[in-house]
């Protein structure tokens, strides 16, 4: 498997997506199915290896207090919940 630390996340990615439209098609040997896979799999952690680099360099730009503002998750898409979405009192019944 060849060195991955020359493509961009652009070009990964659309490496990724021809590989992985590949093993949606089929047809080819378990060998090539399997070399395939691998080369996906290798492509993803370079795609999140550059997402995280790029998370860093955003939130190292951040005053200082801001990062609370950026959801959990928000790499992906997906919001993490908050962990205490509502007023809470801990010595107060909910009712």
């Amino acid at each position: 498997m060849d060195d991955l630390t020359h493509l961009t996340f652009e070009q990964a990615l659309a490496e990724l997506q021809r590989t992985v439209a590949a093993l949606e098609a089929g047809g080819g040997d378990l060998e090539s199915s399997i070399a395939h896979y691998e080369r996906g799999m290798a492509l993803i952690r370079h795609c999140h290896t550059l997402l995280d680099r790029a998370e860093l360099r955003v939130r190292m730009l951040m005053p200082t207090g801001e990062e609370a503002a950026m959801p959990a998750g928000a790499r992906g898409g997906e919001a993490a919940p908050e962990a205490y979405p509502f007023d809470f009192d801990a010595d107060r019944e909910p009712f």
